[in-house]
């Protein structure tokens, strides 16, 4: 399942790397222009980024390097909310009474409006003190968390309206998000476009340094994070009336792939005469 996180890791970069051996650089000077300096390995680099590598010991053949992005656009399918109770009172005893007591009815709504009691999860429990200038206790604040998953989106917004009068003023709603569950069609296109992306650019490079593009040798992706959203969900915590159902709008969510492959170059084929 993604949700709404996504990050590609600082080690995948969109730069692309060309790694090709030094004969190759002096038979073809106008593609290795603008070097500054030697790199490790007895390479070159060029001033737009671009590494021209000797083969080695470790990687006998001559390779292109290239990242490929792709994306794919879906709805949500499913909303984790953030419920708590927060009451307070001179005693331990009786906060933790009167929080109890509230949290079991907000349950109670989520399991009566068809909520499975597996989506349902304590987060939080806590107690807390308040004093006075002197510091002497002078009452004690129980705060309890619950995560809801609701899968029936079209009802979510009266859901929670219902849960949350079903704690009273004991009632918070600590937050909310959308998330794609059933990702594997999306994620499927994603990778798709993804290696096309990379595969486009290594034919472009490939080409331009008068080289067949020839087998994959390594495939690498960037783990799938959570969907983005493109279009601002909408969600208020303010109701105009007791049985006014909070307006929530899931939009659109865009999840990301990225992959880098590296392709062998074919030795050059020598022109007909």
């Amino acid at each position: 399942m993604n949700k709404s996180r996504i990050a590609v890791p600082a080690a995948v970069s969109l730069a692309t790397l060309i790694t090709l051996s030094a004969g190759l650089v002096d038979a073809r000077p106008a593609f290795a222009a603008g070097a500054r300096g030697a790199a490790s390995g007895g390479g070159l680099v060029s001033s737009s980024g671009v590494a021209l590598v000797s083969p080695s010991a470790d990687q006998p053949w001559e390779s292109v390097l290239v990242t490929g992005r792709g994306e794919a656009v879906g709805t949500p399918d499913t909303l984790t909310t953030e419920f708590s109770v927060e009451t307070s009172a001179a005693t331990v005893a009786e906060a933790l009474k009167r929080a109890t007591a509230a949290a079991t009815r907000m349950r109670d709504a989520l399991l009566h409006a068809k909520v499975a009691a597996a989506e349902l999860q304590t987060s939080t429990v806590g107690i807390g003190t308040s004093r006075d200038k002197n510091g002497k206790i002078t009452g004690y604040t129980v705060t309890q968390g619950l995560t809801a998953k609701i899968r029936n989106l079209p009802q979510a917004g009266a859901l929670m309206t219902a849960t949350i009068a079903a704690g009273g003023d004991a009632a918070r709603l600590n937050g909310a998000s959308f998330a794609i569950e059933n990702d594997t069609a999306l994620l499927t296109a994603a990778r798709t476009k993804a290696f096309a992306d990379a595969k486009a650019k290594a034919i472009l490079y490939a080409k331009e340094a008068g080289r067949p593009l020839g087998r994959v040798v390594k495939v690498s992706e960037s783990t799938p994070g959570s969907g983005s959203p493109i279009e601002p969900d909408r969600m208020m915590s303010t109701m105009a009336g007791a049985d006014a159902p909070i307006p929530i709008e899931p939009g659109r969510q865009r999840l990301t792939v990225t992959v880098t492959v590296e392709w062998v170059l074919d030795p050059a084929v020598a022109a007909r005469s």
